[in-house]
């Protein structure tokens, strides 16, 4: 490990105001969160009462920190409603569920502490500076160029392996992360491949959207049509097959409804992550055939889809046991075997969240993941997802439900994710009240122009 891990992750966050002093909040905010998860190392500190000092405890601290001292009339502003609920549930779940299992108030706390840094507050600053078109358009935006940004860095650790994180900071992130389809897995300053696979899936997908909408133009006066291909084949070659899969669902699904102007296709999207949480925490379901169609591409992924749902059929049995709010902390949920040893692997967000959280966990989570994209489906007519002032919008909205569907075999929070929850919540409110306008609707002066970076 090199002097330049406590240096980048403590000076973060002197950074972070800087950006606030020297740039517009909402674009200070964009910088802070895409940068630090981008570049800062992939390691922590631990600090007496309080969470992990990591990357994203570091952000979290310099935003919030940033918005107190600079724009603190903002924060002023910000309205609660009952969007805000699952995210409210999910930050507080933790002191119920150590409460209720003798645990003791102090771990509560210190859990509920460690959900709002984590959670609630990218989620807030995602409602306080994402909340109208224009803002989720910069987001939206950020994360393309996040993406170009990383393509140079990722062709490189296609190439030469994954050595960029050991040779800026000293240490691999995870480990060697081993090849796949005969070529190296980049994984960059991200926890693992799999982590880059669905950053990379996300800007491709935004710029494909902004692309044919023709809400964005060209990034550094190099046209889209030039941009989007590269960053595609980087987003191939980054050979992370889930992403890949969920990347081709999202486009398929967008221009399904633009074509057909039916919702359904949305729908069924969302209903997705909700019908497999349903049937795999009750056991209706297997997913053995899954399975069987995963061999046609590696035995290698199908052995390992395989020990993933053998996972969760143990770790569901055992979450039935306390199913209101789960396990709490400290491994209580994983299963051991007579002389004390885990023989249990939690992959799935989704089953962490209902073993530690039990049911109201779990619908909290899903619910921040979900309930915006579902609103935004239901108050947006399908014919309107195309419009170069609601694509943005729309293809956020899509992706965070595919991102909810990764999370359903893997646990990799993402911070900017996790605002543009926030942002997207605070677009279905406003829609709601009639605040803003869709296409047909005047939309001073929330209406956008194609864009040029």
């Amino acid at each position: 490990m090199t002097i330049l891990v406590p240096i980048a992750l403590f000076g973060w966050i002197p950074i972070v105001l800087f950006l606030f002093v020297s740039l517009p909040a909402r674009r200070a905010v964009i910088v802070a969160f895409l940068f630090a998860w981008l570049f800062l190392p992939v390691t922590g500190y631990s600090l007496p009462g309080l969470p992990d000092y990591t990357k994203m405890t570091a952000t979290s601290y310099g935003v919030i920190l940033g918005v107190l001292l600079f724009d603190v009339g903002r924060l002023m502003r910000l309205r609660f409603s009952w969007f805000d609920l699952p995210m409210v549930v999910w930050c507080l779940v933790p002191f119920a569920s150590s409460v209720s299992n003798g645990l003791g108030a102090y771990d509560g706390v210190s859990g509920v502490v460690g959900a709002t840094i984590t959670w609630g507050i990218p989620y807030f600053i995602g409602r306080l500076y994402f909340n109208d078109l224009e803002g989720l358009r910069e987001l939206a935006i950020g994360i393309f160029i996040g993406g170009l940004i990383y393509v140079p860095l990722c062709l490189y650790e296609i190439r030469m392996s994954p050595q960029l994180h050991r040779m800026v900071y000293g240490f691999h992130a995870r480990g060697w992360g081993g090849t796949r389809f005969g070529g190296y897995r980049p994984a960059v300053f991200m926890d693992t491949g799999l982590a880059l696979g669905m950053w990379m899936t996300a800007a491709s997908l935004i710029g494909i959207w902004l692309w044919r909408a023709k809400a964005l133009l060209s990034a550094w006066k190099i046209p889209m049509a030039m941009l989007v291909p590269v960053l595609l084949i980087t987003t191939i070659l980054c050979k992370s097959t889930g992403a890949l899969a969920l990347l081709a669902g999202g486009i398929g699904v967008l221009f399904l409804t633009n074509w057909t102007r039916l919702r359904v296709f949305l729908m069924c999207l969302v209903l997705v992550p909700i019908g497999y949480v349903v049937v795999r925490s009750t056991g209706d379901w297997s997913g053995r055939a899954v399975v069987e169609m995963a061999k046609v591409i590696s035995e290698e992924r199908a052995r390992s889809l395989n020990g993933r749902l053998v996972n969760e059929d143990i770790l569901a049995e055992k979450a039935w046991q306390r199913p209101l709010f789960g396990w709490g902390g400290w491994g209580r949920n994983r299963v051991y075997d007579d002389y004390g040893k885990d023989i249990t692997v939690t992959d799935g967000l989704w089953i962490i969240a209902f073993g530690q959280h039990g049911l109201v966990g779990l619908m909290a989570l899903y619910g921040v993941f979900l309930l915006p994209s579902v609103m935004l489906v239901w108050r947006v007519s399908a014919g309107q997802w195309s419009n170069a002032s609601f694509a943005p919008v729309g293809v956020l909205a899509v992706f965070m439900v595919l991102f909810s569907i990764d999370q359903l075999l893997n646990a990799m929070p993402n911070p900017v994710f996790v605002v543009c929850a926030g942002g997207l919540g605070g677009i279905a409110i406003a829609l709601g009240r009639r605040r803003i306008g869709v296409a047909g609707t005047p939309l001073s002066p929330f209406t956008l122009k194609p864009h040029i970076v």
